[in-house]
């Protein structure tokens, strides 16, 4: 992004030098302090933050703002290839654990008399560079906090160890031999271990996201008049055409114009099997072609495929920051303050007394090192980010945490029917005629529909195809929301659509069935001058319930929630089916501008309803919701109005999102609780002198790779959806 800002536009940042939770409450205030920001939102774990400004907000302001902070911030750029793994920090952690082993091994045979402790002026030479050269990070770290009027991690480690290796110099110097060289020397390696550990625990959650990134191919073999060319991506346009060999990664959105094949696409949709494609059918990025050669025409390339819009759909979600968070940001704002007057009060109690300064200023650094809020910054952001990357590699998108945590207190679920619980390719099964003949009842409905893309129209349509139906020219149409469609066929006014629609040209008789109790129907009438309406044919359409609703239904019902069926189809087309899949209510034939008045109906009493819906018509629903849930395979205003999307039509992945998002939220709560217990239990223990800095360095580093390693249980989750879905 340049300097000149979008108006409301959201800059994501790549912030650095950020160690603890105190660390992203003051980059917050630092950005929210800029005139013209909006919100902000900082990620310890992903070291991001999210801005959204005014349009008189440069970047270049908000950069500022943080290396004002004692930081460092660059733009974030969300399609940059997949970061190669870093060598990282592990050899200042050995070097560093070198150099401190002859410090702590004697002080550990001194526990069993034995006493080896080596000269003071080798512990001298050996504590030196672990201090200042293998641990200057933390004095660069807290020395921007403190300039900048803040305090961080670092900030309490320099102080802490500092402290220890000062009185051990200075009792040195005194002739003394009991020194605290080994504290300063062991806290300090403790501390990098911890944060290596940290560091290799946080790329784990991040899996999700490089394996997405890794599944963009850099070239594409590009058809053109003079035959094929390997070009760079960048070349590509929209309405090319691309040459698809077996076993390549499909390079862009497109469409099938020459060939078959199957396409493997579990890294995108978390689909097992391979799926057959044929001409006229779409391929998304990313996806691996099969055993055929693929001619594809170019729909989208680079930001605007769908692979792209699933990795920043899966970085926001990761960025985000759960309601409960904001919680645990207020404590951070004020815990280095407070830690630093307790680190005081107990020097000075210890001093006052015992009138021993080594007791007071080693149980004061025991309280600076055990009292770090490592663990509470990533308690949150580890575990949102394992759960939203494992549940985006099973085809379940999660849009923010806000979203996540939304789901996982669903109370009522409600569906939609067509392209949800059915397969959403309804099938004409019968034709019955009133005032016309058979060929021609047919050769309207499908001259009336031709272009649509409802499903019932594609099923007129394929019906008709089959017959050898001449389709004719249809003027004058229009949609009829909720009731169908208006058209006038070789100078004939025509209306097409459900018993609405009968009812207000005036067609109050019996209305002729079809097809069976379970049909949706669709009736024609012509409208003349001379008299009123006549109706002229009625069709019956029947579409198969998905074989995997059954077991998605009864997965809902054992998680103890109430399942609904919503449908604009009339009350005995929709009955049957929630009768077969035993949902608890049906509300039926209502119209689509009425589907949101029914869910917020159905939040009274404070009860939390998740929608789930596929099409155009479920939008006002799904954003009525609590939470909406929208099937990929349905229209892009459905997804763009639900907070988590389900990558396969499987619904199935409607329990296994509920589920991930409540597995997600324990484990939240969890590591909330080993954050807060670690300093609840460590900082008294320090304070009355139970604890060693040694000890609370090992356990304030421990508290942090225990809350990811925690977090890091999430992968192991594998959901319902796989083991319903059958081989395409």
């Amino acid at each position: 992004m340049s300097d000149t800002a979008v108006a409301a536009a959201v800059v994501e940042l790549d912030i650095t030098g950020m160690s603890c939770a105190s660390c992203v409450a003051h980059v917050e205030k630092a950005l929210q302090r800029v005139p013209g920001v909006r919100e902000v939102s900082v990620n310890l774990a992903t070291e991001t933050a999210s801005v959204r400004a005014g349009s008189d907000v440069a970047t270049s302001d908000l950069i500022a703002a943080v290396t004002a902070a004692g930081y460092e911030a660059s733009v974030h750029l969300s399609v940059a290839p997949p970061r190669a793994e870093p060598t990282g920090d592990g050899w200042r952690v050995a070097l560093a654990a070198a150099l401190s082993l002859p410090l702590i091994v004697p002080m550990l045979a001194g526990l069993f008399g034995i006493h080896v402790m080596p000269p003071g002026w080798l512990q001298l030479l050996l504590a030196t560079p672990v201090q200042f050269w293998l641990g200057a990070r933390f004095y660069r770290s807290g020395w921007r906090a403190a300039r900048a009027g803040s305090g961080n991690m670092d900030l309490l480690v320099a102080l802490g160890t500092s402290a220890a290796y000062g009185l051990s110099l200075w009792l040195l110097l005194r002739g003394h031999e009991h020194l605290y060289f080994e504290a300063s020397a062991v806290v300090i390696t403790l501390v990098l271990l911890g944060k290596w550990l940290e560091s290799r625990a946080k790329r784990q959650t991040t899996a999700a996201i490089r394996a997405l990134q890794a599944l963009r191919p850099e070239s594409a073999r590009l058809v053109t008049a003079g035959g094929e060319q390997e070009v760079p991506l960048e070349r590509i346009a929209v309405g090319d055409q691309v040459a698809i060999l077996p076993g390549e990664r499909i390079p862009v959105d497109g469409v099938i114009r020459d060939g078959a094949s199957h396409v493997d696409e579990s890294l995108i949709t978390g689909e097992s099997l391979p799926v057959a494609r044929h001409g006229g059918e779409r391929v998304t990025a990313g996806a691996i072609n099969g055993e055929g050669r693929l001619l594809v025409e170019v729909l989208a390339i680079g930001a605007e495929t769908a692979l792209a819009r699933i990795i920043r759909l899966v970085e926001n979600a990761q960025a985000g920051k759960a309601p409960i968070q904001r919680l645990v940001d207020r404590i951070s704002a004020v815990f280095v303050p407070v830690v630093l007057v307790l680190a005081v009060l107990t020097g000075l109690g210890w001093w006052l007394r015992l009138g021993d300064l080594e007791a007071a200023i080693i149980h004061a650094v025991a309280v600076l090192v055990i009292a770090c809020p490592c663990a509470l910054g990533l308690a949150t952001p580890a575990a949102l980010m394992a759960g939203t990357g494992v549940a985006a590699r099973r085809g379940i998108l999660i849009r923010d945490a806000e979203a996540l945590e939304l789901l996982q207190g669903v109370q009522v679920v409600v569906l939609d029917k067509t392209g949800t619980l059915t397969e959403g390719r309804p099938e004409l099964v019968e034709l019955k005629t009133v005032a016309a003949g058979a060929d021609e009842a047919l050769a309207l409905f499908a001259a009336i529909q031709q272009g649509s893309e409802h499903p019932l129209a594609r099923a007129v349509l394929r019906h008709a195809e089959a017959a050898g139906v001449i389709l004719q020219t249809a003027t004058g149409l229009r949609a009829l929301p909720g009731r169908g469609m208006a058209a006038t066929v070789a100078g004939r006014t025509l209306r097409l659509g459900n018993r609405r629609l009968m009812q207000e040209l005036g067609l109050t008789e019996e209305l002729p069935s079809a097809g069976g109790e379970a049909a949706t129907l669709s009736w024609l009438a012509e409208v003349t001058t001379a008299g009123p309406a006549r109706l002229l044919a009625v069709a019956a359409f029947a579409d198969r319930l998905r074989p995997e609703a059954p077991a998605a239904v009864a997965a809902l019902k054992a998680m103890g929630l109430e399942t609904v069926l919503l449908s604009g189809d009339r009350e005995a087309a929709a009955r049957p089916v929630a009768q077969a899949l035993g949902l608890d209510r049906v509300i039926a034939d209502v119209l689509p501008e009425d589907k949101a008045a029914v869910i917020r109906s159905l939040q009274q009493d404070g009860r939390r309803v998740a929608m789930v819906g596929d099409g155009v018509n479920d939008a006002p629903a799904l954003a009525a919701a609590d939470i909406g849930l929208a099937m990929a395979s349905g229209t892009d205003v459905a997804m763009q109005a639900a907070g988590v999307t389900l990558m396969r039509g499987n619904p199935a992945l409607i329990a296994d999102a509920i589920d991930i998002s409540r597995r997600t939220r324990a484990k939240i709560r969890q590591n909330l609780f080993w954050a807060f217990i670690y300093n609840i239990v460590g900082i008294p223990l320090a304070a009355f002198g139970l604890l060693s800095p040694v000890i609370a360095g090992a356990a304030m580093a421990l508290s942090s790779v225990s809350v990811i390693s925690n977090a890091l249980l999430l992968r192991d989750w594998h959901g319902q959806a796989g083991r319903t879905e059958k081989p395409s």
